[in-house]
């Protein structure tokens, strides 16, 4: 008797492993609807080991009124806004070098006097 129920344990547990499981999950729309507003937000946005100057952290409105008016002034300077819960951020360049953000930093603390510099972690 014992090796016959070692026989059929051993041959379900063989099929327990062949057996695949599927499961389906249903999303809210709305979830989507932010996950894409949040990608549309940082699409602009790589993070790297570059440096990066920090104009503005705020609301919608005013961090596009200010990423327009930074590219207007400082047309040969990259610029984005980037998403990060609960603050859009308005972000500067992409220096190699800190003494690069340094001295564009002069620049733009003329315009934006709160302006820091940053490093995004990867």
């Amino acid at each position: 008797m014992k090796f016959k129920s070692k026989i059929c344990i051993s041959i379900l547990l063989a099929l327990s492993t062949q057996i695949n499981a599927q499961v389906e999950v249903e999303q809210d729309t709305k979830f989507e609807q932010v996950l894409k507003q949040k990608n549309k937000a940082n699409s602009g946005n790589i993070s790297n080991d570059r440096y990066k100057i920090q104009v503005f952290s705020g609301d919608n409105e005013n961090s596009r009124k200010i990423l327009s008016d930074i590219k207007k002034q400082f047309k040969e300077i990259e610029s984005t806004i980037v998403f990060h819960t609960p603050n859009y951020k308005v972000w500067v360049g992409n220096f190699k070098s800190k003494i690069e953000a340094e001295k564009a930093l002069i620049l733009i603390r003329e315009s934006y006097e709160n302006s820091f510099i940053i490093k995004p972690i990867k």
